[in-house]
């Protein structure tokens, strides 16, 4: 039986940490949320508090459709009991569960902060157990961030397996994109060796970081937009455009970091 059944769980740190995943969310799943008959979200190993799965169900039902269903689940029964007083059925509601996902069959799964802190061999049999309860069409997001929220990182998933991996940083902050590695998903963390798809990616993007230095007078932004440039240019199946990119993120097909 996998222990990843219980959900090791992210502590209380700042609680607007997961606002870029959340309106990444919003952008790119937009839309499946909407075609579906019922647009519920899981948020997997929400914390010590509930604020995050609060802050998902406020910016979904803001940007994506006012009827959009959170349900936060912990493995924690004094974490569901301490989170109920926040709950707001049907639209936000909380429970005890873990991968297994309580039963549910929700459209999209957030999973922040969890698989971290599990053995890498694990990773696969987790995300499996988690992508088979979803709804048809479903997808989980799966990642690691540092406790404000400065630097993301996390993979998309659905029933055909991993789809992409998104680099985040909050570009006022950021010394080098190199400083992702740091919060890389369980999946990778461990693999960012010379060699391997996922330390490629962050050279490039960091020598061109490095390279767009002067046009730091015109803000991190373009510095960044030049840095995610030069990895579209030197041949990276990158996914998004200068859109994403002056919000300080950047994603490229799975197909290119995955372990072999």
């Amino acid at each position: 039986m996998l222990r990843a059944q219980g959900v090791v769980t992210r502590g209380t740190t700042n609680p607007n940490r997961l606002r870029r995943v959340d309106h990444w969310i919003a952008d790119q799943l937009g839309d499946l949320l909407r075609s579906a008959a019922d647009p519920l979200v899981a948020d997997l190993g929400y914390g010590a508090t509930p604020v995050t799965a609060v802050e998902l169900r406020a910016r979904l039902a803001r940007r994506v459709r006012p009827d959009a269903r959170v349900i936060g689940l912990e493995i924690d029964p004094a974490r569901v009991a301490a989170a109920r007083p926040a709950a707001d059925p049907p639209w936000l509601d909380f429970r005890r569960g873990g991968f297994e996902l309580a039963g549910l069959r929700p459209v999209v799964v957030r999973a922040f902060n969890v698989l971290r802190q599990y053995p890498e061999a694990e990773v696969g049999a987790a995300w499996d157990l988690i992508v088979s309860r979803l709804a048809p069409g479903g997808v989980l997001v799966e990642g690691t961030c540092d406790e404000l929220g400065r630097l993301a990182t996390w993979v998309c998933l659905d029933a055909g397996g991993p789809r992409t991996l998104t680099l985040a940083a909050r570009l006022a902050n950021l010394d080098t994109p190199a400083t992702l590695a740091e919060r890389l998903p369980k999946a990778l963390i461990h693999h960012n060796v010379p060699g391997s798809g996922v330390h490629a990616l962050l050279k490039v993007l960091d020598d061109g970081w490095r390279d767009a230095a002067p046009l730091a007078v015109f803000g991190p932004r373009q510095r960044w937009a030049h840095a995610a440039r030069a990895v579209k240019d030197a041949g990276w199946p990158v996914r998004d455009g200068p859109r994403r990119w002056r919000l300080g993120e950047l994603t490229v097909g799975w197909e290119s970091v995955a372990v072999r």
